[in-house]
């Protein structure tokens, strides 16, 4: 439920200052329980959304929580501009067992706050994270094909689509479309 992972570190809280037409700071940290009050409501917005998550729509937000937390080789991180949460990823072993040297993140930004640069810090920062943490490659079993800004951003920083899963994601606006699994290796 939002707790730190008590086996492995998380590298260093980090700040980080983007260009002026983007958010001026933005502090990289682990999620706090006291930070679900903030998440929960641009959670429950993307997912009512239809467009990204395959959800339930009638999610509740202990359940939402719940499925947002992380075990105990993973982690869940906030980017924050002050005490204002913008964003929130969870990261950690893409499969158990013998698959567990693979990491997978998922990761929201509160609708509010996109288009400044939010993503993008979540996205290095889980990156950097699974590294540090011994992960061998990070695999994405779900990018929706139609969301064309998470598929940039997540080229742009070297994943490959290494298959579609035709109409496995029925979106509010589109109908069936597809999944992508996205990979990259890690150094």
């Amino acid at each position: 439920m939002l707790q730190p992972d008590t086996r492995l570190r998380a590298p260093r809280r980090e700040t980080w200052v983007s260009s002026p037409r983007t958010v001026t700071v933005v502090e990289i940290r682990r999620a706090r329980h006291e930070d679900w009050e903030q998440i929960w409501p641009f959670f429950r917005d993307v997912v009512a959304d239809g467009e990204t998550y395959a959800y339930p729509d009638d999610l509740t937000a202990e359940r939402a929580k719940a499925l947002w937390s992380t075990g105990p080789r993973g982690t869940t991180v906030v980017a924050v501009d002050g005490d204002r949460v913008l964003g929130a990823a969870t990261i950690g072993p893409n499969r158990p067992g013998r698959g567990s040297h693979v990491a997978t993140a998922s990761f929201m930004v509160s609708p509010a706050s996109r288009g400044r640069g939010v993503g993008r810090r979540l996205g290095e920062y889980a990156l950097q994270w699974a590294a540090a943490a011994g992960f061998r490659a990070m695999q994405f079993n779900a990018v929706v094909e139609t969301n064309t800004s998470a598929v940039a951003l997540w080229e742009s920083l070297g994943f490959a689509t290494i298959g579609i899963v035709p109409e496995a994601f029925d979106s509010r606006s589109h109908g069936l479309v597809g999944l992508r699994v996205m990979y990259r290796r890690l150094p």
